[in-house]
């Protein structure tokens, strides 16, 4: 007999309250209940159940072996749910946080395509800077750029490498000369990135250990990086910004890299959700499907 079969058949056995019960439920005779309790006691050689003709009771050992079955059991469902979950169509509400400019320039598209390949797959999405809590919000996965608090029961993915380069204005350039190395940048004016009361540095990477780190001047602060993007384009400083934001003003010559031998700086770009023992196929589609697709937006 098999013994993953026996043993749903002594758990309903034991639920019911008798072997009758178990095989009106299971749609066995009475004899093939007792059959497979049977083969579970002979195979282990210790009694199971207390048995009369008027009612049974489980033993010290029954009752032990009982509460580990009905775990085997549930695993068994669990593993057969999960192969049948790999197999499914992505369906149901998926929440999505993500930053604002990211958002909606590099994740959008992506989530786009899976809408229209997955019509039973519902997007519920907030577009914000703000860090926010994922079980607080209800949210299933959040997509987070740069550096990440170490927080337990969050898991993340690396997605995408931003690469962050330093640009300015031809015009800016003509009027106020051309860094040739990061020391030089001290005396040009920048376009600064702000964001909750704290100016962020520009990282230029560093043959060894942690990158170097250049804290921008200027009178112009900004907590949108397009809005710096378009006042470097207009020639009032340099700006250290994503290379996939500024990509068709450098093709246009509206705005020129600088540092052309520094190696750029990545920038991460994650995906993040909550612990979970069985990831929802719904979630492990639409993360795997922006690690495959942004990367070729970087670039």
């Amino acid at each position: 007999m098999d013994r993953l079969e026996s043993m749903a058949v002594f758990v309903r056995a034991v639920d019911l309250g008798s072997f009758a019960a178990a095989a009106a439920a299971l749609d066995l005779s009475g004899p093939m209940v007792g059959k497979h309790v049977r083969f579970l006691e002979e195979r282990l050689g210790v009694r199971l159940l207390n048995r009369t003709t008027r009612r049974q009771s489980l033993t010290e050992f029954g009752r032990a072996y009982y509460e580990r079955c009905r775990i085997v059991l549930a695993e068994a469902e669990a593993a057969d749910a999960l192969a049948a979950d790999q197999l499914s169509e992505p369906r149901g509400r998926l929440r999505v946080a993500m930053p604002a400019l990211f958002g909606r320039h590099c994740v959008m598209p992506v989530l786009l395509e899976l809408a229209q390949r997955h019509p039973a797959l519902e997007f519920d999405l907030s577009l914000g800077d703000p860090i926010i809590d994922l079980a607080e919000n209800g949210c299933d996965l959040a997509i987070r750029t740069g550096m990440l608090d170490d927080r337990a029961g969050i898991i993340a993915r690396r997605v995408a490498r931003q690469r962050m380069i330093l640009c300015a204005a031809p015009s800016y350039l003509t009027d106020h000369g051309t860094p040739l190395q990061v020391e030089d940048l001290a005396g040009h004016a920048c376009v600064i990135y702000r964001r909750s009361g704290r100016i962020r540095p520009w990282l230029f990477p560093a043959a060894q250990g942690q990158p170097r780190e250049f804290t921008p001047n200027g009178r112009l602060r900004l907590d949108d990086l397009a809005a710096i993007a378009d006042m470097a384009a207009a020639g009032m400083g340099l700006a250290w910004l994503p290379s996939w934001l500024v990509r068709e003003r450098l093709e246009a010559g509206i705005l020129v890299k600088l540092l052309p031998d520094q190696p750029d700086y990545l920038y991460d770009a994650y995906a993040l959700w909550l612990e979970t023992p069985h990831l929802p196929r719904k979630v492990r589609v639409t993360v795997d499907a922006l690690a495959a697709a942004l990367p070729a937006m970087m670039a």
